[in-house]
């Protein structure tokens, strides 16, 4: 999962860069609304973290302005400001989501998770191919019935294709959306993941062409 965070305090956004980072997302960050509504603009995010109060362009005028351009990425809006009106104010203007400070880093995961959960799903929370079938919900991929052990890359690769559907993804967009292009763009990961995937599930679940990359049909 691609991450973009915005935060001014550089102790908070330098924590949660480290945290999710340690838990396998990529982490795009910006300092002020400027640098970040730009990121926003210019690449693709699963979720945006933005706190409220930024230097030359508040979280508010950021999310207004990405609604504006028609980027529907969920954003999760951070603010000391735990008045009703404050929060009522932020999602009225965009946000999909917001957690007052201060805030456990397993709740703001979660949260972000969640809204990653429900854009992919697009309000469908079980998905299904022939005898496959994923909960996005709880997180639960069976076939036939029974369970699948999926790794957590297998599992992102997996949801970001369907997310996808129809469409050829190419490693190029897989290596920006799952890992660190720069770390991996020489490796075969992704050949790798995509072969576990196909042994665990189904082998034609996985479509594949050289030089336009993977997909799945439904």
């Amino acid at each position: 999962m691609k991450l973009l965070i915005i935060e001014d305090d550089e102790n908070i956004l330098s924590l949660l860069q480290r945290a999710f980072s340690e838990d396998g997302y990529v982490v795009d960050s910006a300092i002020d609304g400027e640098d970040g509504e730009y990121l926003a603009t210019i690449n693709n995010y699963d979720v945006i973290i933005l706190d409220w109060m930024l230097p030359l362009k508040n979280g508010v005028e950021v999310i207004s302005s990405l609604r504006e351009k028609h980027i529907t990425t969920p954003a999760i809006m951070l603010s000391a400001k735990g008045e009703i009106e404050d929060k009522i104010s932020g999602l009225k203007h965009g946000a999909d989501d917001y957690l007052s400070k201060p805030f456990s880093f397993s709740e703001l995961e979660a949260r972000v998770e969640a809204l990653y959960r429900r854009d992919i799903s697009q309000g469908v929370t079980l998905l299904k191919i022939d005898n496959i079938e994923i909960d996005s919900n709880k997180r639960k991929v069976t076939k036939d019935g029974k369970q699948i052990e999926l790794t957590l890359k297998e599992y992102e690769l997996l949801m970001f294709l369907f997310k996808n559907k129809n469409t050829y993804v190419s490693n190029t967009m897989i290596e920006e959306q799952l890992w660190n292009n720069q770390e991996y763009i020489n490796s075969n990961v992704i050949q790798v993941t995509v072969y576990h995937l196909r042994k665990k599930l189904a082998k034609e679940l996985i479509k594949s062409n050289r030089g336009l990359g993977y997909k799945v049909e439904i």
